[in-house]
């Protein structure tokens, strides 16, 4: 059985996380850790009655008296990168969905990962569709290289753009280069921010926080006398569990931290 704590637990996503956890037939869940619900048992969000599991705060002293197998992560952007180093200091592989990592940090917790040679993942996105919409809008790119990306969350999430956009921009510039440089110099914003964050390249980024969504994107193409739309909506946070499964073990054969779910999916690693 694969000892698994979440952290996070008390969250939609951490809840989520939890319930998939303890209905997997090859996992135990091993504790939940979050700042807040402290001594709520675990059963009583995922519904599953009592688990003897209660939430705890604390999570350095979880990681030192309990060392599970692997931490499933869906805290924040403050915690996040705080969490993962503390994951590898205690040999616990780290499964990571919380976005607001940069480039820096993520290059940090791989060197890291990989000097102690503990496997995990980290993952803008754990839905199979919007992994696949990624490399599909990648692959359109080599044809139609003007491209921008819209994406849709609910109203809580607090980073923007989304881990999926940023992403996304980044494989598309890996498909097509970038030397090519979309858009027109002298443009003109008359409210600025008005054309989204310009990523790199002339890839224009686009957030939208409303209630109601959960997660979309949009990757719009265009070429002469033509628009192509690639687009991925998570209707439910069920969408996500398959990738989360997936990745908890598969992370057990890894000897290092890999970043997106497509390095597991592909079998690039």
């Amino acid at each position: 059985m694969i000892e698994v704590m979440v952290t996070g637990a008390y969250g939609r996503m951490g809840r989520e996380a939890a319930r998939t956890v303890w209905d997997a037939d090859d996992m135990l869940l091993a504790g939940a850790v979050d700042g807040r619900g402290e001594g709520t048992d675990i059963g009583q969000l995922i519904e599953c009655g009592s688990t003897g599991i209660n939430i705890e705060n604390d999570l350095e002293e979880f990681l030192k008296s309990k060392r599970p197998d692997v931490a499933v992560d869906f805290t924040g952007p403050q915690a996040v990168y705080h969490n993962a180093l503390k994951y590898l200091e205690y040999g616990v592989r780290p499964v990571i969905g919380s976005t607001g990592l940069d480039a820096g940090q993520i290059k940090e917790i791989i060197d890291l990962s990989e000097k102690r040679g503990i496997g995990g993942l980290v993952a803008p996105n754990f839905a199979i569709g919007a992994v696949l919409m990624m490399r599909f809008a990648a692959e359109a790119a080599r044809f139609l290289p003007d491209v921008e990306i819209i994406e849709m969350h609910h109203d809580q999430k607090i980073d923007a753009p989304s881990g999926t956009a940023i992403k996304t921009a980044e494989i598309i510039l890996e498909q097509r280069g970038d030397e090519y440089k979309q858009g027109l110099a002298s443009e003109i914003e008359t409210l600025p921010g008005s054309r989204g964050g310009n990523f790199s390249g002339g890839i224009r980024i686009h957030s939208v926080r409303l209630p109601g969504l959960v997660a979309h994107q949009e990757v719009i193409l265009g070429g002469l006398g033509q628009t192509l739309t690639i687009r991925h909506d998570s209707i439910t946070r069920e969408s996500f569990m398959p990738g989360v499964l997936l990745a908890v073990r598969r992370s057990l054969n890894l000897n290092k931290v890999v970043y997106g779910l497509d390095k597991l999916l592909f079998e690039t690693v």
